[in-house]
């Protein structure tokens, strides 16, 4: 398990790049069929991968969580990232393909394991309530087609886990794809105080590379991102980057409240 923990934003500015990545950096997450594990303090956020076989994994609690299940008092995302899976929960079958989603309720004593091919991403979150099992399809999924190919961010936003789709008791999640020729993500940038956001960045060649921009808005930094690495915003935090060619990211985010819409828009101008 690797430990995030929360950073106070006038400390932001004194870290070093090496510091950077040790508070806000999830990578090597997809090294073996055994998931690997990252745990952000702020809200909680409990971000895994794993490798799928043909073999089954039953995902089990970290001993950080000090908890009998991993669903004990949690709620889960399955992302697969580039091969389908059969996710069983409870002894049902759950067949999903890459970058479709299938969310997982809370409840004490609940099995879940994965048998496939390709890197599975594990997004979970505190739950105060138990909502139903449902798997969100990438092609029925809530989408919107954004940007401008003259400012290269022509992006498709699809929302799975939110209010008016996939419910959930915390946790808010979709997949942003950018079109061929297009770099830049999340513009214009925002923070969103009442939540803490994760980006798992994908679609990226071995050698390409996204610079994910993060920090208060006028004191910024920059943290340089690989393929399948996750990075955490907390809510003080923008969270926008560019990269070396077209990818997607998973966006997660868990906090005070599940509105989409709830963020402080910064101006490009107003950047540093």
């Amino acid at each position: 398990m690797r430990l995030l923990p929360s950073t106070h934003p006038d400390d932001f500015a004194r870290l070093t790049t090496d510091e950077l990545r040790g508070r806000f950096l999830a990578d090597g997450l997809f090294p073996s069929p055994t998931p690997t594990w990252a745990l952000a303090a702020d809200d909680r956020m409990l971000l895994g991968g794993l490798v799928a076989g043909p073999e089954a994994v039953v995902l089990v609690a970290p001993p950080e969580l000090h908890a009998p299940s991993l669903l004990a008092r949690r709620e889960l995302a399955v992302v697969p990232l580039d091969g389908a899976v059969t996710v069983t929960v409870d002894g049902v079958d759950h067949v999903v393909a890459a970058l479709d989603v299938l969310y997982v309720g809370a409840g004490d004593d609940r099995e879940v394991a994965v048998a496939g091919e390709g890197r599975v991403y594990l997004v979970s979150a505190p739950a105060h309530a138990a909502h139903p099992d449902a798997v969100a399809r990438r092609d029925e999924a809530d989408g919107a087609r954004l940007g401008e190919q003259e400012s290269a961010n022509v992006r498709t936003v699809r929302r799975y886990v939110h209010a008016d789709g996939v419910r959930s008791a915390n946790l808010v999640l979709g997949i942003t794809t950018l079109e061929p020729g297009s770099v830049w993500n999340t513009m214009p940038p925002h923070t969103h105080a009442r939540r803490t956001e994760a980006y798992l960045y994908t679609g990226l060649g071995a050698e390409d590379r996204v610079v994910h921009l993060a920090g208060p808005p006028d004191g910024t930094r920059s943290i340089v991102l690989a393929d399948g690495d996750v990075v955490v915003s907390p809510g003080w935090s923008v969270h926008l980057g560019v990269g070396t060619r077209a990818y997607s990211f998973v966006w997660a985010m868990a906090g005070e409240n599940q509105d989409y819409a709830d963020m402080d828009p910064v101006g490009i101008a107003g950047l540093r």
